[in-house]
C-alpha cells in the first residue's frame, strides 16, 4: 500500500507484532498469554487482546485439556468443512486417540446402523463413522481412513486406540446418543454453508491492493498530481500510522488554493468498514451515508484497502447468480408460499400457517408476520426491478389472531420505487379478512 508525494512508514503497533509473532509459530505449538508477554516484552492484557483478536480471524484455537494453539487457518471456501477438533468440542466427546489427527477435515458422517459388510461401501477417507461399541466396527473404519465417533459413553480397545494414533485419525467417544451428535454435526455443516454463501468485503479486495492515500498535510497540488497519475479523485487521508483520519474529494477541493493544506477541506473521522464485514452491510452503509468510496481498515484502523460503490453492486450481481447453499429461518419461512397473480396481473402469494410459526397460544407469530410482509415486499419489488432490498423502517398492524394450519394470502403493493429507495404497502388475507397489514421504506440497490 502506497501513497504518492510522501508516502507513510509502516509503523507496527505492539497489537499487529503480536499477531505477525503467532502467524509465525508453527502449527501445533501452545500459546500462552503469560508466554506471549514475556517474549514480546508487552503487558499480559495486550497479550490477551490480540490472542483474541487471532481466535476471531482463526490463527488459533483453543481446545480442551491442550489450551490454546496454533492452528491453519481455514480458508472461507473450505467453511463447509468440519475439523475433528470441532467435533470434539461440539458433542463434550473426549479423545481417546488419533491426536495427530484432530485438524484434519471430515466430508461428510456415516451412521454404523447396519450389517459392518454394508457399512463398509459408505466409509471412505475423509469420513466420520457414528456408531456405538461395536470395536470391529472401529477398526475397520480405521484402516478405511476414517475417523470415528462412538456415542452413548462407550470406549474402545487397546488395539482401536493404537492403530488411530499410528494413522493419525481420531477416535472419540461422547455421552450423547447417536442422533443427537448426527443433528449436532448436521446443522454444524448447515451453519457453515450459510456463512459461506455470504458474501464479504475480504472476498472481493486484492490480497495485496495497492491503495493511494494522501496525508493531512499534503496541498492541492499533491491531490492534482495523485489525480493525474491514478485518474482517481477520491483517496483516503492518513496520519503517519496509516490509520484512517480523513476523506478528500473534487468536491470537496472546490475553492481552495493550490498551496492550502487538505486538512482544512477533508471530511473528518471518515465511515470504514473490516475485511469481515459484509458487502450487504458495506452497500447498505455507502447509500445510506451517500458515500463512493470505501475504506478498508484491520484492527488498528490501518487502511488495507478501499472499494467503490461499483465493487460492491457488481459483488452483489454475482451474489445473485450463485446457487443458494444452506437455508436461513426467513428460507424456510418462505418457502411454503407460491407465487400467483390476480385477474388484473397483480402479484398475490398464498401459503399456509405451519405449526413451526406459531407461538406457545397456538397463533402465528408476530416475528413471522413480520418475515412474511417484509419477504413479499421483497419479491414484489424483485417483479418491477431488479435489485436488492435493504428494509430501513417498518409499521406493522396485527388485527386478528391467525391460527395453526391457516391458508393466508399476501397482497403486496408497490407505492413508489425510485432508484435508491422504495415503499410498499403489505397486507395479509385469511378467508377474505384482513389479519395483518405492514408498511414498508427501504433502501433499493440497483442491479440492472
Amino acid at each position: 500500500m502506497t501513497g504518492q508525494e510522501g508516502g507513510w512508514q509502516e509503523a507496527a503497533t505492539k497489537h499487529e507484532q503480536i499477531l505477525k509473532y503467532i502467524e509465525s509459530l508453527k502449527i501445533g505449538s501452545k500459546i500462552s498469554v503469560r508466554k506471549i508477554a514475556e517474549k514480546l516484552g508487552v503487558s499480559e492484557g495486550t497479550a490477551y487482546r490480540a490472542i483474541k483478536e487471532a481466535d476471531t480471524i482463526g490463527l488459533v484455537a483453543t481446545k480442551e485439556r491442550v489450551g490454546t494453539v496454533r492452528v491453519e487457518k481455514k480458508p472461507r471456501d473450505h467453511m463447509d468443512k468440519l475439523t475433528f477438533a470441532e467435533v470434539v468440542n461440539m458433542v463434550d466427546g473426549e479423545l481417546l486417540g488419533g491426536r495427530g489427527g484432530l485438524e484434519k477435515t471430515l466430508h461428510k458422517f456415516v451412521i454404523g446402523a447396519m450389517e459392518q459388510d454394508a457399512m463398509l461401501r459408505y466409509i471412505d477417507p475423509g469420513s466420520l463413522l457414528i456408531v456405538g461399541n461395536r470395536a470391529k466396527a472401529h477398526l475397520c473404519a480405521l484402516e478405511q481412513g476414517a475417523g470415528v465417533l462412538i456415542t452413548g459413553g462407550f470406549g474402545t480397545s487397546e488395539e482401536v486406540k493404537e492403530l488411530a494414533d499410528r494413522l493419525e485419525l481420531p477416535i472419540i467417544s461422547s455421552s450423547y446418543d447417536t442422533f443427537t451428535v448426527a443433528s449436532l454435526i448436521n446443522r454444524a455443516i448447515y451453519d457453515r454453508l450459510i456463512k459461506k454463501k455470504i458474501l464479504l468485503i475480504e472476498d472481493i479486495v486484492p490480497v495485496q491492493m495497492q491503495v493511494y492515500v494522501l496525508k493531512a498535510h499534503h496541498t492541492l497540488r499533491d491531490w492534482q498530481r495523485l489525480h493525474e497519475a491514478t485518474g482517481h479523485s477520491r483517496f483516503p487521508v492518513v496520519d503517519e500510522w496509516n490509520r484512517a483520519i480523513g476523506m478528500i474529494t473534487s468536491k470537496d477541493l472546490i475553492g481552495a488554493e493550490p498551496g492550502q493544506t487538505i486538512d482544512k477541506f477533508m471530511t473528518r473521522s471518515p465511515v470504514t468498514a473490516q475485511p469481515s464485514t459484509s458487502v450487504a452491510s458495506a452497500a447498505h452503509m455507502m447509500v445510506w451515508e451517500g458515500i463512493e468510496l470505501l475504506p478498508i481498515v484491520d484492527a488498528g484502523r490501518k487502511v488495507m484497502a478501499v472499494i467503490s460503490r461499483k465493487d460492491v453492486l457488481k459483488a452483489m450481481q454475482h451474489i445473485q447468480r450463485q446457487p443458494q447453499h444452506g437455508e436461513t429461518f426467513e428460507d424456510l419461512i418462505w418457502s411454503g408460499f407460491s407465487e400467483e397473480r390476480d385477474r388484473s396481473g397483480q402479484i398475490l402469494f398464498r401459503g399456509a400457517i405451519t405449526p413451526q410459526m406459531t407461538n406457545r397460544l397456538g397463533t402465528v407469530s408476530e416475528g413471522v408476520l413480520a418475515v412474511l410482509m417484509t419477504q413479499a415486499a421483497y419479491h414484489a419489488v424483485q417483479d418491477v426491478k431488479k435489485g436488492d432490498l435493504v428494509l430501513d423502517n417498518m409499521s406493522s398492524y396485527f388485527v386478528r389472531p391467525v391460527q395453526i394450519d391457516s391458508q393466508v394470502e399476501l397482497r403486496p403493493r408497490i407505492i413508489e420505487v425510485s432508484r435508491k429507495f422504495g415503499k410498499i404497502d403489505v397486507e395479509m388475507f385469511h378467508a377474505g379478512v384482513l389479519v395483518a397489514k405492514a408498511m414498508l421504506t427501504a433502501q433499493v440497490f440497483d442491479q440492472s
